[in-house]
């Protein structure tokens, strides 16, 4: 464990920022996002609970920070695949997204399930996430671009795959799946998106 306590060092201030960030992460993991209390994560990190108010302002502020690698990771797994041929892309962003989720169910639960009004890191979050989700709407864009998907409103299309997945994937992590492998099912509904925005042919 990173020891960040008062006079173990000359720790900078950004290191320590990042050492309580993913002391609030193993906390999250292990315990739920209820569990993520700024005393918590002082103990986990070893320092005192003013070393965590000192830097983000309150337990909202904490669970902001966490919530903004989570949307990073997404964003990142998203675009990780950059295939040429759109269509391509469109699917390996798709199956990464599931990806992400299955590894990181208690980041994925807190980042989109009953998150709690944030008085302090809002703003950052917000954009974090609107970074992650502008990730998609640049992949139908593409996409559109190149012919393989209707013209429409780009955005409205990203937010109505976007909208499948998660639903998909949040039937998944809740163990609401009744086919006998999750994973064919997903990979089916991610052809039946693409089929459902296809440019017609003439």
């Amino acid at each position: 464990m990173t020891d960040v306590r008062a006079g173990a060092g000359r720790t900078p201030s950004r290191a320590v920022e990042q050492a309580l960030v993913d002391a609030a992460e193993r906390v999250l993991v292990r315990d739920g996002l209820g569990a993520v209390t700024v005393r918590a994560v002082a103990t986990e990190a070893g320092v005192a609970p003013m070393g965590v108010y000192n830097r983000f302002g309150s337990k909202d502020g904490l669970i902001a920070a966490v919530l903004v690698r989570g949307f990073d990771g997404l964003r990142a797994a998203v675009t990780a695949d950059p295939d040429p041929d759109p269509i391509a892309r469109l699917l390996a962003s798709g199956r990464n997204y599931r990806r992400f989720a299955l590894a990181q169910p208690q980041h994925y639960g807190a980042m989109f399930g009953g998150r709690p009004l944030l008085t302090e890191g809002a703003d950052e979050l917000v954009a974090h996430a609107a970074a992650a989700f502008e990730a998609l709407v640049d992949h139908v864009r593409y996409a559109m671009a190149r012919g393989a998907l209707r013209e429409e409103d780009p955005t409205e299309t990203a937010q109505l795959i976007w909208s499948s997945v998660h639903g998909a994937v949040s039937l998944e992590l809740g163990g609401a799946v009744l086919t006998p492998d999750p994973a064919v099912t997903y990979e089916s509904l991610l052809q039946l998106i693409v089929d459902g925005l296809r440019r017609p042919h003439p």
